[in-house]
């Protein structure tokens, strides 16, 4: 195979440039990093930018490095599942008890209707109030974890949203099991971090 790393290369951003010949350049073949290094002596580019960058882009490494590292665990995530499963069943019952108090029916298929109603409004009114207003359920509450965008920032009501309703998905709930990001937060490219103390 016969590659033409100079036109690779030439395509290539002086920051891409600079990380290929510093901070990645054991990934790379050495014919590479050679044009790599071609193009960076084309483009003038200044001693003291190739050090900023590649301090740069070490700093931005590390801070990804910490952020990986905070994420939470599978087992912990399988304990929200339990705990905030029992919370939402816990208000669904609150509320049909008081709504039963009101509504008196005696059609089974009208109570059934009312009571699957209660579940999937109080279902998904748990998770986006407590998400969007706290960043957190009360599972979360209690493992001291949070969610939070895949750059570390606080979760807009568009990606809770897009989190709460990809939570219906079939087997999401498991999907965590086999991957440290589930399938609503791989969709809404959301998170769950360690909090800091």
């Amino acid at each position: 195979m016969n590659t033409n790393f100079k036109d690779i290369m030439s395509k290539q951003t002086d920051k891409e440039l600079i990380k290929i010949v510093t901070i990645d350049k054991e990934d790379y073949q050495p014919l590479a990093v050679e044009a790599a290094e071609v193009e960076i002596k084309k483009g003038n580019i200044d001693v003291s930018k190739i050090e900023q960058v590649k301090i740069d882009i070490t700093t931005e490494l590390e801070k990804l490095k910490q952020f990986e590292a905070k994420k939470v665990s599978s087992l912990i995530r399988f304990l929200h599942f339990i705990i905030d499963t029992f919370a939402y069943f816990t208000l669904t019952f609150i509320f049909a008890y008081f709504l039963g108090l009101f509504i008196v029916t005696t059609d089974q298929s009208l109570f059934t209707l009312i009571v699957y109603l209660i579940l999937i409004v109080v279902f998904f009114g748990y998770y986006i109030f407590m998400e969007t207003k706290y960043q957190k359920t009360i599972g979360k509450f209690i493992t001291k974890t949070s969610v939070v965008t895949k750059d570390g920032a606080k979760p807009a009501l568009g990606d809770i949203l897009r989190r709460t309703f990809c939570r219906i998905i079939p087997f999401d709930w498991i999907s965590f099991l086999f991957t440290k990001n589930g399938l609503h937060d791989r969709l809404s490219d959301t998170t769950l971090v360690k909090d800091d103390n």
